[in-house]
């Protein structure tokens, strides 16, 4: 067990506590389907996913393209050959 620290506050001196929160996280796990977001948060969330979005193809349209696969065949690569 942890020791408390020292203090003058009263709130660390009173001792009544009513479980509200003990309560609500215990509603919240057997409730799982009855949870919800708010509105708000998903609003904000879904405003913050799009902006990422476009910073992401903002940079992919500023960066120089690259030829991963060029056009021209090599000699040396058997493409197309059955053996």
């Amino acid at each position: 067990m942890t020791r408390r620290k020292k203090t003058r506050s009263l709130a660390d001196k009173v001792q009544i506590r009513t479980g509200k929160r003990k309560d609500f996280k215990k509603w919240r796990h057997e409730n799982p389907d009855q949870v919800t977001s708010t509105t708000r948060f998903t609003q904000k969330k879904r405003q913050q996913r799009k902006l990422q979005a476009a910073r992401r193809l903002a940079r992919q349209e500023s960066g120089q393209p690259i030829a991963i696969h060029p056009e021209s065949s090599n000699p040396d690569t058997p493409e197309g050959k059955d053996d």
